[in-house]
This record gives C-alpha cells, sequence and structure tokens, in this order.
C-alpha cells in the first residue's frame, strides 16, 4: 500500500516532469521572443549581449533535444523489451534475452553519463554522448572547431576502453 509521503513524492515529481518536457519541447521563438521583450540589447558585466546569451540558450537546447531524442528512442525500446518479458506466450529465450538486452541498455546509459561527466571535468564543454556497440558520438557545444580539442577528447574516451572504439567528434555551434 503506498503511504501519503509516496503519493505526495510521486505527485510533485510528476508535475516537475510534465513541465520540464514542456519546457524541453517549447519551440526556440518563444524562448527568443521573451528574451527581446523583457530585455533590450544591453551589454552585461561581462561584455556579453543579449544575442551571445541566445546563442548560449540555443546551444544547450541542441543538446538537450538530442538526448531528449535518445531518451525517448530508448524509453520505447526499453517498453517493448518489457512487453516481450511479461507476455505469457513467449519463451524463456525471447524473455533471457529481453532481460539481457534491458541490463545492456542501462550499462550503456551508465558509460554515456560518466563519458559526458568525464569530459565536462576535463574540458569544461557541456557534450551529449551516444555509445552504439564499438563506435561513440559525441556532440560538443562550442563553436569553434578545434582539431587539437577533437583529438585529445577522443583519446580521452579511446583512455576509458581496454577494446578499439570509433569515435567521432562533432562541435555543435551557431
Amino acid at each position: 500500500m503506498i503511504n501519503k509521503q509516496n503519493l505526495w513524492f510521486l505527485t510533485l515529481f510528476s508535475l516537475i516532469l510534465v513541465l520540464s518536457v514542456y519546457y524541453i519541447t517549447m519551440p526556440n521563438d518563444l524562448l527568443i521572443a521573451s528574451n527581446s521583450t523583457n530585455t533590450k540589447e544591453e551589454v552585461t558585466d561581462d561584455n556579453k549581449t543579449d544575442s551571445d546569451e541566445q546563442d548560449t540558450i540555443s546551444e544547450a537546447d541542441s543538446l538537450t533535444a538530442l538526448r531528449v531524442s535518445l531518451d525517448e528512442e530508448r524509453d520505447k525500446e526499453k517498453e517493448e523489451l518489457k512487453t516481450t518479458m511479461t507476455n505469457e506466450d513467449a519463451t524463456t529465450d525471447e524473455k533471457n534475452n529481453a532481460y539481457e538486452q534491458l541490463k545492456y541498455l542501462s550499462v550503456i546509459e551508465g558509460e554515456e553519463e560518466k563519458l559526458e561527466k568525464l569530459i565536462k571535468k576535463e574540458y569544461k564543454i557541456d557534450s551529449f554522448v551516444k555509445v552504439d556497440s564499438n563506435t561513440i558520438t559525441v556532440v560538443a557545444a562550442k563553436k569553434k572547431h578545434d582539431v587539437t580539442l577533437a583529438n585529445n577528447i577522443m583519446r580521452t574516451i579511446q583512455g576509458e576502453y581496454d577494446t578499439k572504439k570509433t569515435i567521432t567528434v562533432k562541435f555543435e555551434g551557431n
């Protein structure tokens, strides 16, 4: 039985989740329009204009959009695997394979999070990492395309693995 504390937690968590999804899926034009109506082109203490701040917002939005689309794809795959696991007509082998795939997806998600934190710690760059078996794709939020930085990121990621991986680094920025 669920107690009141758990019910309140679930209710508030659901509300926060719904608001977060709404904010993430909100069109970028609305964010830019709300910034321009609230403040005019003023110079801040760091000598940045509002357009610089909008560039930062759009970079973060592109990484967030990549994460959301990957999460939706993985959630759909997990749901299919869970359906297979709970299906009474499925064989034991099918259920075991579905369970192993779920475990594999969890491991991949952990690796992606670990690599994102490593890139943030080492290079002070926000990034999106997608792992597909032997292929790793990194999208870094940086305007300037720097070959040396890309090589360093690839070496850092490869250092985390014993086997050879195909690593791709892309720079996203306006």
